[in-house]
């Protein structure tokens, strides 16, 4: 994009309806001598006179910038962060009626920096990362996880053993029959998660993917249930398709020969779906049983949060409980075995066993937690709140000016307009640290600006989940922020983004 047609006589006034304050000296002891650098990727070295050359970047965003301007006391609210040692900012004039509410900002000429936050863009909900496709079902891609694979050939080797001692008859067939079982009851497992879904779509939940994994299979959904009714019905489902498969196998068992493969399988199967559908009912987090109680509670107290909390702990004790308890009931032989001698082979499996588990509940009733403040925390992330004040400067602007007007006008971002007053591009922060003090007269704002494309065009009124989706959707390290009449509003940084997300994150509930 040429930045470089324009009349070269800076611009005064400010597109968002906003002057900055009246230009003085640059401070420099020559008039600034602009240079257009627009198309300049690497800063170009002085001749052996001291010539200045064009010093920045180029105008293209990359993920890869690592400096960034620190936030001063100034932002209300979660963008507020403490200076950190080293830095140098200056008091720059107070702020006039009808700005965004910034009132101290960094002098770029004198900023220390440091490597910035970045948001990260989501995974393509229908590209690789969940592991290996299986297929579409409703419209949402099913994955299997490696771990899967290992869970598979452990569930082969267990029930391998078991039936050489009821059908000894099969020899080394009896993996073959061992394997098919596995993939049924992963099969059922994939029919639990489906009900999760199917129930989602109905009520208009977006599900990102279904993921078969180690121990069982997780329903990925993107929003929250909108009232306490629907998240019991949503959570309810799955157990309650494991009961009906139980039930189905065992009507099956019942009219076969017992003793035989299809029977052993069939009891095998009607068995693990019981197990299942009574392990996902237990009443913690972050079991469907869990969900259930966070229902239950957030209809009692009319407070989603106050059930989630409740229902997190109980998924902690239950998680101890199952720690400490699935070895004993296994030794006692309460859960159908003989007893088991302690220090034996099956004691270390059942205690690694219960420690797995164990340890699967207590992070998800943890996870739980952190997303339910997430969700909490989120509407306080707005726009508005979070923009930095712009000056409007043409793209033949020198940057030292163009600087000097912005800490006249107490701003903190600069756009890059035509003639016309319509923006064209962003200068980067990072592109105007790299550029040394010396170089500023010299360098064109044109060349340190990353143009403005739909998506880094973003309304002032965004909030919550819907400014972190948008900001996703584009990566880029500056937003152009809009009223809905199209005016300007100001800047929005990333950085600050990902600052007050932090910050809210680690405020209590």
């Amino acid at each position: 994009m040429d930045e470089s047609g324009g009349s070269g006589r800076p611009r005064s006034d400010g597109t968002d309806g906003r002057r900055p304050g009246a230009a003085e000296g640059s401070g420099h002891p020559e008039p600034p001598r602009p240079v257009d650098t627009a198309d300049s990727a690497e800063p170009a070295q002085g001749g052996p006179e001291g010539t200045p050359g064009a010093a920045g970047t180029s105008g293209r965003d990359s993920a890869d910038d690592t400096a960034r301007p620190q936030t001063a006391d100034e932002t209300p609210g979660p963008a507020e962060e403490p200076r950190q040692p080293g830095d140098r900012l200056t008091k720059a004039p107070q702020a006039a009626p009808g700005k965004p509410p910034h009132d101290t900002h960094p002098d770029y000429a004198h900023a220390s920096h440091g490597p910035a936050p970045k948001l990260t863009p989501p995974k393509d909900k229908k590209g690789p990362g969940g592991g290996l496709l299986m297929g579409r079902p409703f419209g949402v891609p099913v994955y299997v996880a490696p771990s899967w694979f290992l869970v598979a050939a452990l569930i082969t080797w267990v029930f391998g053993g078991q039936l050489d001692r009821v059908l000894p008859e099969l020899g080394a067939a009896r993996y073959l029959v061992s394997l098919f079982f596995a993939v049924a009851f992963y099969a059922s497992v994939l029919v639990h998660e489906l009900a999760h879904t199917v129930a989602a779509l109905r009520f208009k939940l977006p599900v990102r993917r279904i993921q078969l994994q180690f121990f069982g299979g997780v329903s990925e959904i993107e929003k929250e249930s909108e009232t306490p009714g629907r998240e019991f019905i949503l959570a309810f489902v799955g157990p309650l398709l494991s009961l009906v498969l139980s039930g189905l196998f065992y009507g099956a068992m019942r009219l076969v020969e017992p003793g035989t493969v299809p029977g052993v399988l069939l009891a095998g199967l009607m068995i693990s779906n019981l197990i299942v559908a009574a392990f996902n009912l237990l009443p913690g987090l972050p079991l469907d049983g869990g969900r259930m109680l966070r229902a239950v509670v957030w209809k009692i107290t009319g407070k989603p949060m106050s059930g989630t909390i409740a229902a997190a702990w109980v998924g902690r004790a239950l998680a101890i409980s199952v720690l400490i308890g699935l070895p004993l009931l296994n030794q006692s032989g309460a859960l159908g075995g003989e007893n088991q001698d302690i220090g034996g082979m099956d004691t270390v499996t059942d205690a690694l066993l219960a420690a797995i588990l164990a340890a699967i509940i207590w992070t998800g009733a943890g996870n739980s937690l952190r997303m339910a403040r997430l969700r909490q925390h989120l509407p306080e992330l707005r726009a508005r709140a979070l923009t930095r004040r712009a000056v409007p400067v043409e793209s033949g602007t020198p940057l030292s000016e163009a600087l000097r007007r912005a800490n006249d006008a107490g701003a903190r971002a600069l756009v890059v307009v035509d003639t016309d007053g319509d923006p064209m591009s962003v200068v980067r922060e990072a592109a105007i640290v790299g550029v040394p003090e010396h170089r500023r007269p010299w360098v064109t704002v044109s060349g340190l600006a990353q143009d403005i494309t739909e998506g880094m065009r973003i309304s002032a009124e965004l909030a919550g989940e819907e400014l972190l989706d948008t900001l996703r959707a584009t990566p880029a390290t500056e937003y152009l922020v809009v009223e809905a009449s199209g005016e300007i509003y100001g800047v929005l940084s990333a950085a600050d983004v990902e600052r007050a997300f932090v910050k809210a994150m680690a405020r209590p509930s």
